[in-house]
């Protein structure tokens, strides 16, 4: 079992930059997958990036690539996503989330563990 609280979201303007965190507890946080995923009102969840166990590999959206970078410390059992050049477009509420898979993935069914969530709102 993996409990994930995500911090760090608020209030922007466009162009702004955010930092979001997840910190993990309960099982070895380094064996998992981690991935962020977004939600806007009536619209279905999203991927937005995904790291590797190991911080070898990196996944992207289209939309956030080059924009948002996504980065762990293991030390600390925690992700972050670095959100840069933010757009009205971004606003939605974030979720991380925990997987056992070995391979990064952009399916949310993937995932075994959720956060609650943290609103980005990002105004124009």
């Amino acid at each position: 079992q993996v409990q994930l609280v995500e911090s760090g979201g608020g209030l922007v303007q466009a162009g702004d930059s955010l930092r979001l965190s997840c910190a993990a507890s309960g099982r070895t946080f380094s064996t998992y997958v981690m991935a962020w995923f977004r939600q806007a009102p009536e619209k279905e969840r999203e991927f937005v990036a995904a790291i590797s166990r190991s911080v070898g590999s990196t996944d992207y959206a289209d939309s956030v690539r080059g924009r948002f970078g996504i980065s762990r410390d293991n030390a600390k059992d925690t992700v972050y996503l670095q959100m840069n050049s933010l757009k009205p477009d971004d606003t939605a509420v974030y979720y991380c989330a925990a997987g056992n898979s070995r391979f990064l993935s952009r399916r949310p069914r993937l995932y075994e563990y959720w956060g609650q969530g943290t609103q980005v709102t990002v105004s124009s």
